[in-house]
């Protein structure tokens, strides 16, 4: 009985969550094009959320490419099908490896940002006083950090790319000993526009959802230390989570 009054209990939780975020979404989403009048805090966005993760983004790109063209290579001697690393590559780091990791790594690192940034400015009475002076902390707070990130995202996973491909160059061709024509010849004529988009959708999508959970999760955060850190917490899991069901969707959809 216990059991299925939790169960109960735990159902209708999800769907009131799931309803007060589509009315955060939906408020949100009204307040974009008024926070586009002030590009200036948009663009500010964008750099806090893009352009200081770009460390940690190019090392992990620089590493995951390495890693990916010594894994290839070994698979690939099996077959006697060392020319087509490239290939392997470069469709492994367009189509998941790149949206995918970079979306992890954002949620980790601007995400986190973002919610304890805004949580903080909860906790100290902050947005009530932009309320009670006529400003709404959506328009001015929430909605540029939320176009920032959204933005942002798709820059970071093209970075993501371009740095892992040199990585797995590097492996390949350097220090394996792979023909440097063969490798950028054949993913060349192998990697087509539609690969692109596909791993261009999916950096979109998951810039989408990480930044609204970050952002959700900020503006709705308890106003105390405690409630600033479960709410941090609540980002990173729910942007991982939703970060890898939407790839499974979108990857089935693709194909």
């Amino acid at each position: 009985m216990s059991a299925a009054v939790g169960t109960d209990n735990f159902v209708v939780g999800s769907v009131r969550k799931l309803g007060q975020v589509t009315l955060f979404l939906a408020s949100l989403l009204s307040q974009c094009v008024p926070a586009l009048a002030r590009p200036r805090l948009v663009v500010l966005q964008i750099y806090n959320a893009g352009a200081r993760s770009l460390i940690i983004i190019m090392l992990s790109g620089l590493f995951v490419g390495m890693v990916l063209a010594l894994t290839g290579i070994d698979l690939l001697a099996r077959f006697g099908s060392e020319d087509v690393l490239g290939v392997a590559a470069a469709l492994g780091l367009l189509k998941e490896l790149g949206p995918v990791v970079t979306a992890l790594l954002f949620a980790g690192r601007a995400g986190t940002s973002l919610t304890s940034e805004i949580g903080l400015m909860r906790a100290t009475d902050q947005l009530t006083a932009m309320e009670m002076m006529a400003v709404d902390p959506m328009r001015y707070v929430a909605a540029p950090r939320f176009l920032g990130g959204i933005i942002a995202m798709p820059l970071l996973v093209a970075v993501f790319d371009i740095v892992g491909l040199f990585g797995a160059q590097l492996v390949g061709v350097q220090m394996m000993g792979v023909n440097a024509g063969t490798f950028w010849s054949q993913m060349q004529g192998s990697v087509h526009f539609d690969d692109v988009w596909e791993g261009i959708i999916k950096s979109a999508a998951f810039g989408f959802a990480c930044t609204l959970i970050a952002v959700y999760e900020g503006y709705n955060a308890a106003p105390t230390a405690e409630g600033v850190g479960l709410a941090t917490t609540r980002t990173v899991v729910a942007s991982a989570v939703l970060t890898l069901i939407i790839d499974y969707l979108l990857t089935a959809a693709f194909l």
